[in-house]
């Protein structure tokens, strides 16, 4: 065995080669095993995680959908955003209104007395803590003044306490000094503040705002509001109340006209393209992500390669829920698929596209029939949503349900490698044992067999005569 590593001195044997190859012929078909299964079970609970991660987002897509009016096509607008701006949801209907403003509403506004000191000014000068009392609408919020506190600590104090209780404090500060500003975040008649207690803070305070309801008109019917914020004048249109309407020039009427904002909402076929758009986008998205798991790549000799998810049922029975629903008529319109208005499956791919011309046609005469087609109860979003149910549960769903599985697997096998790790290495310590024993024997054997050699030559060895 010229060239090879001799272990064993005694035997001039190789026993650590011995061993290894003992070791490696238990060890390799279990290896084997382990790191077959092992680098299936990560590729394939990393597959499952990028297809979780791709349903998740399209799920949330449709929810976003649901809430917002992608599919009615419908946008509002105003004459004049100086004066009113508007948004138009998923509940409102064509039309234009003229909406005049003749006052906004104004919240309450108080001041205390100056303070030349600036912020820094003891307002508690006593050896005692005293109160401010703050009623907002009739109810009041006592703010708590210790021995020493700063007018800055007193604003502290009542934004930290009262913030989210309509209350918010400011110091205005000019060259004679610093007023403690209270203001009401709550609008309309009613809602006047007022100070009281024994803090002196409420001595001297002027009132700087009086709280006010938004007056205005909508075609002429008069309307009140607590806020400048209007939701429900106008069935799915929301208006906000900028600046009072400005006076027709000329007019010398008594009070004065003034001139009026139109609100407008109208069906945009633009918006209308974009939502559904935004639709076939998400889908894509889901489908694009379920191909790339589950294609079969075509190699340059002919043979083909399956990708980690290729034929696996959970991902037919996925891509079969979502295109069943995509392909299922719905909606109380004349057209009920998307077909009708110019959208295209590729054949190979599923992935969908939208045919412009067909499109323009279709919205011409049918736009109305979108909205039906995917909302609602029994529209495409709420079906999709239910269909993908099973699968995108977090816990008990069924892409949940076999991540834990490989999880567990995983666990498992780093537990088969531990345990054949420490069988190898028994084994390989008995085997050592037993060949370094041979190895001792032989060598002592040698030994004997040198001796007596070296005393049979001896005997044989004829003396001569001196």
């Amino acid at each position: 065995m010229a060239g090879s590593t001799v272990s064993g001195i005694g035997s001039n044997i190789d026993t650590q080669a011995i061993v290894k190859s003992l070791v490696d012929a238990e060890k390799v078909p279990k290896q084997t095993q382990i790191n077959t299964a092992s680098q299936k079970a990560t590729t394939t609970l990393s597959s499952i995680g990028k297809i979780q991660a791709a349903l998740d987002a399209f799920r949330g897509a449709l929810d976003s959908m649901t809430k917002d009016s992608s599919f009615t096509g419908l946008t509002g607008s105003s004459s004049d955003e100086k004066v009113a701006t508007m948004t138009a949801s998923n509940t409102a209907s064509n039309g234009s209104f003229r909406l005049i403003v003749d006052q906004l509403a104004q919240a309450s506004k108080l001041s205390s007395k100056n303070f030349s000191g600036g912020t820094s000014t003891v307002v508690n000068a006593t050896d005692k803590p005293t109160t401010l009392t703050i009623t907002q609408s009739g109810k009041g919020y006592d703010v708590n003044i210790p021995a020493g506190a700063t007018l800055q600590q007193v604003r502290d104090s009542i934004n930290t306490q009262f913030g989210t209780s309509g209350l918010s404090a400011n110091i205005q500060t000019d060259s004679n000094g610093s007023r403690l500003i209270l203001t009401s975040t709550t609008m309309g008649t009613g809602s006047d503040l007022k100070l009281s207690g024994n803090s002196g803070l409420d001595l001297g305070s002027t009132v700087v705002d009086e709280p006010k309801d938004a007056l205005y008109s909508i075609d002429g019917v008069a309307s009140v509001s607590k806020t400048n914020s209007i939701e429900g004048a106008l069935s799915g249109v929301n208006i906000k109340l900028v600046s009072v309407s400005t006076v027709k020039t000329g007019d010398t009427s008594n009070p004065p006209a003034k001139n009026a904002t139109l609100i407008t909402v109208s069906t945009n076929n633009t918006a209308l393209k974009s939502g559904v758009k935004g639709f076939l986008d998400s889908y894509n998205a889901l489908v694009t992500a379920m191909n790339a798991e589950t294609k079969v790549t075509t190699n340059l000799d002919g043979s083909t390669t399956g990708a980690t998810l290729t034929g696996d049922s959970t991902m037919r029975s996925l891509q079969a829920a979502i295109r069943n629903e995509f392909n299922a008529l719905s909606g109380t319109g004349q057209f009920k698929s998307l077909a009708q208005f110019g959208v295209v499956t590729n054949s190979s791919t599923g992935l969908l596209t939208i045919d412009d011309k067909k499109w323009d046609a279709a919205v011409k005469t049918n736009a109305a029939d979108i909205n039906s087609m995917f909302t609602g109860p029994s529209g495409m979003l709420a079906r999709m949503k239910s269909a993908t149910d099973d699968y995108a549960k977090s816990t008990t769903g069924i892409l949940a349900t076999r991540s834990t599985s490989l999880s567990d697997t995983l666990k498992d096998l780093t537990k088969q490698q531990s345990s054949l790790d420490e069988r190898m290495d028994l084994l390989t310590k008995s085997l050592s044992d037993k060949y370094n024993a041979m190895d001792t024997l032989v060598a002592q054997l040698r030994q004997q067999s040198t001796s007596v050699m070296t005393t049979l030559n001896a005997l044989n060895n004829p003396k001569t005569n001196s």
